[in-house]
């Protein structure tokens, strides 16, 4: 089965957990909506969020540094900052690579 990347993955996966569970749009999109608000507020809160059988998000704090444009060369400071990193779990790894072939 071949993936189509597009933007509309919360859509997609809207639309799947409404016909699953038999829910309206309108609920399986609050479900949705609420899912990734409790994500990022534990990200925010606790820095780190395990998801069993699925995976981890990490909040990692980025230092100051010297960055450099590589059409122009010209060097520029890269603020400060917070990102978020995933790192999958065993378990999602195997699934993927099981229906991969």
């Amino acid at each position: 089965m071949k993936l189509i990347r597009d933007n509309s993955q919360k859509k997609v996966v809207t639309n799947n957990i409404s016909k699953k569970i038999g829910l309206p749009i309108n609920y399986s999109s609050k479900i949705v909506d609420d899912l990734i608000f409790i994500i990022i507020s534990n990200i925010i809160i606790k820095k780190k969020i395990k998801v069993k059988n699925f995976g981890t998000f990490l909040l990692k704090q980025k230092n100051k540094r010297v960055g450099r444009n590589p059409l122009s060369k010209v060097n520029h400071i890269i603020s400060e900052r917070k990102v978020v990193t995933f790192k999958t779990s065993e378990y999602l790894k195997s699934k993927i690579n099981k229906n991969e072939s």
